[in-house]
């Protein structure tokens, strides 16, 4: 099986189109897409796709344009002919707000939304790309490997104890649920920082600002999570964020985190004496 979270009905014979964000993410899907001899097609966003992937795609087989050109994006999907399509890697925050280079399309559907975050604005794309052809799939697809599995996955005894873990558990979902953030730093059943719009790691920095002996960042998913975007990460710079405030334990749910990339992550952790651990 190429990955489990592919559509029963996908076809590795036809294009797949990847939508590529920032960092490994990407990458990675690229990697194992083309290792499975499925035929890819890139949407890169200036000032947010790593260059160097976009390099490794003929000119014929992507298209580039700036962050909120949604008319661009959607024709490049038709060019393609490509009936699915999974998006990886994070758009910068700010720029979906601030930073925008609107179309008329993109101006139609930000004036269609009430509320305007992330979770809404990718929702109206994805409804977009499915109007013009395209299934968006899974944004776990091809990421089977990299996703964090139950239990301490950096050996040894996890540091912090059943009852602070649950309690941490709880302020993450609760602050999912609530649409703030997908993670929170707790220690010792005291709140330090939760997640919003400034993102992971400058939430770690800031609780690093307190005492930070038996701290726990806890990352979560919402309970009616939307895989086809904002599938929450923890990748090497999360790690260094936690190194350099002093937050030497993390979990994240098991299944539902993509770990960026997983081997490097786990070995990287061991090297600083973090604890990880997938929690259900």
């Amino acid at each position: 099986m190429i990955s489990a979270f592919l559509p029963p009905d996908f076809d590795p014979t036809k294009p797949l189109a990847l939508i590529a964000g920032q960092g490994r993410y990407p990458a990675i899907v690229a990697e194992n897409a083309r290792a499975a001899g499925i035929p890819l097609r890139l949407l890169a966003f200036e000032g947010e796709t790593a260059p160097e992937l976009a390099a490794t795609f003929p000119e014929n087989e992507r298209v580039t344009g700036k962050v909120g050109q949604i008319g661009k994006m959607l024709r490049g999907l038709r060019g393609f002919g490509a009936p699915n399509a999974i998006m990886a890697g994070q758009i910068t925050p700010r720029r979906l707000f601030g930073g925008l280079h609107p179309d008329l399309a993109a101006v139609r559907l930000l004036l269609s939304l009430k509320r305007r975050n992330a979770e809404t604005i990718f929702g109206a794309i994805a409804s977009e790309i499915e109007k013009a052809g395209s299934r968006l799939m899974d944004a776990r697809g091809f990421m089977d490997a990299h996703l964090a599995h139950a239990g301490c996955m950096t050996g040894g005894r996890f540091p912090i104890g059943p009852e602070y873990l649950a309690h941490g558990v709880q302020i993450a979902r609760e602050c999912a649920r609530l649409d703030i953030g997908q993670g929170c730093v707790v220690r010792k059943g005291t709140v330090l920082a939760v997640e919003a719009f400034e993102g992971t790691d400058e939430m770690i920095r800031r609780a690093g600002t307190f005492k930070t002996g038996h701290c726990l960042y806890v990352k979560t998913v919402k309970a009616r999570q939307d895989y086809r975007f904002d599938v929450p990460c923890f990748g090497l710079k999360t790690l260094e964020a936690m190194n350099g405030a002093g937050v030497r334990a993390a979990a994240l749910e098991a299944g539902r985190v993509i770990m960026l990339d997983k081997p490097a992550v786990l070995e990287r952790a061991r090297a600083l004496g973090i604890s990880l651990l997938g929690f259900e």
